[in-house]
């Protein structure tokens, strides 16, 4: 459960930089002020001027969704982004550059013969909170045109600093209006999912809940309490669920952090995102399901052997000759609700190592490897027994739909029946009326059964009676 946290962070300004935008911006050309979504300035309808500010004097933050798995897995890795830094500038926008490069080259022809449409927004120091693509997109145009001016600035609305009326704005204020202009797409490249589930939750540690993030989207904006709570739902059955799974993954494979590994954008071939998301949908409405544990015979231990079989086949991905990861995830209660092929699954857990031997992790000259190394050297390990099983488990699924008979369909049920855990006792007493329909029922369809094939057994005796 996170919790908030009840004061406000303030958001530490960079005095020099600030200095160097109030010295260099300049006024722009009508339209020159615009009313943005930043505390109530948008019901007040309040104008801020907008401004003409050198790129070179805008930075991009690093806590900017778009970015937010590569930039948590290169802190892993790495140690702490600086993003007052050179360098640490120009690795954030390698990461930007990433994502959706096909969208930044759209945008980059739209300036080049439209200009520059609405202005972006930055801190009073220069930190881009709305606008990181139109910065690379006129640093592009700036090296394919040396010459032209236009391409060495951005028209943006600076947000107030110390001593301007309202003061600064709070990390928490930041969020909020990266969401509501996030939310209030026109155009701009959507966060891929699994950034998008980052930045949910970063803001939510921030104090910025779920319900009110979703309050900034148009579409919930005049919602009553009843379509909140189901978007609400929604949204943590898509991402918040997921990225659970997410962080239960890399912690077993000692990788806490690594986002990188789990997808690097919406064009990674090799992204898990969606395998997650079905693994996620599985885990909750089956696997952790009481009911459904009852009926299939499944324990708590069982469960835990096939979360880390699951883990184990998401990452290896690809399974040659089997359906997609995401597909098999999605079938998983399939495969686990039968005894046979639910051993096999098991047998992916006690089989497959879920590491490396701590010397394979390391080239011959002795520097560790990449995650993606090691990864391509676990899988060459082990994806043929990997494989195997998962074949095996999915092969018993398929032939039970053509052995399946009445008399196993009988015996099932009369083993649900006679399950340990199913007492009187653990019926709750409001539902005992529900429980004796139920009881009644099952009854009544058994008496049936029971009378047809005493009836049958009875015309066979008198067949052949009369031989």
């Amino acid at each position: 459960m996170i919790k908030p946290i009840t004061q406000e962070i303030q958001r530490e300004i960079v005095q020099d930089f600030a200095q160097a935008i109030r010295e260099k911006k300049t006024s722009t050309p009508k339209p020159s002020y615009a009313v943005i979504n930043f505390r109530d300035e948008k019901s007040q309808n309040y104008e801020r001027p907008i401004e003409s500010v050198p790129i070179s004097l805008l930075r991009y933050r690093k806590d900017n969704g778009r970015i937010a798995s590569d930039v948590m897995n290169y802190e892993k890795l790495n140690g702490p982004l600086d993003e007052k830094d050179k360098d640490a500038q120009e690795i954030l926008r390698g990461f930007l550059e990433k994502k959706h490069p096909e969208m930044t080259e759209i945008l980059i022809k739209s300036i080049e013969h439209i200009g520059q449409n609405e202005p972006a927004i930055i801190t009073c120091d220069g930190f881009l909170i709305n606008g990181n693509r139109r910065k690379m997109a006129l640093e592009s145009l700036g090296k394919r045109y040396p010459g032209v001016e236009k391409y060495k600035y951005l028209n943006v609305v600076v947000l107030p600093g110390q001593g301007d009326e309202g003061g600064p704005p709070s990390l928490l204020e930041i969020e909020r209006i990266e969401n509501r202009y996030q939310l209030q797409s026109e155009g701009k490249s959507e966060y891929y999912g699994f950034d998008r589930a980052l930045s949910i939750k970063r803001k939510m540690e921030l104090g910025f809940s779920l319900e009110e993030q979703l309050k900034d989207d148009p579409r919930y904006a005049r919602a009553k309490e009843p379509e909140i709570k189901k978007a609400v739902k929604q949204y943590e059955r898509d991402y918040i669920l997921p990225l659970d799974c997410v962080d239960l993954y890399l912690r077993q494979f000692d990788r806490e952090g690594m986002y990188g590994t789990i997808s690097s954008g919406v064009s990674d071939r090799e992204g898990r995102w969606q395998a997650f998301i079905d693994y996620s949908n599985a885990r909750s409405t089956r696997l952790k399901n009481q009911q459904w544990q009852i009926e299939n015979a499944v324990d708590d231990e069982d469960i835990g052997m096939i979360e880390e079989a699951a883990f184990k086949m998401i990452r290896l991905r690809t399974l040659k000759g089997l359906p997609k990861i995401h597909q098999i995830m999605r079938g998983l209660p399939k495969m686990c609700a039968l005894k046979e092929s639910r051993k096999q699954i098991i047998n992916i857990a006690n089989e497959v190592d879920s590491l490396l031997p701590q010397d394979e992790q390391f080239d011959a000259e002795g520097n560790a490897l990449s995650p993606e190394d090691v990864d391509k050297k676990w899988a060459h390990h082990h994806q043929q027994k990997l494989i195997m099983l998962t074949k095996k488990a999915l092969d018993f699924v398929e032939s039970s739909k053509e052995k399946e008979t009445p008399l196993m369909l009988l015996e099932a049920a009369l083993k649900k029946l006679k399950h340990d855990d199913f007492s009187i006792e653990n019926i709750p007493i409001q539902k005992y009326h529900e429980a004796r329909g139920l009881a009644s029922e099952i009854q009544k369809i058994a008496l049936d059964i029971e009378h047809q094939l005493y009836e049958n057994e009875k015309k066979l005796k008198n067949l052949t009676h009369k031989k």
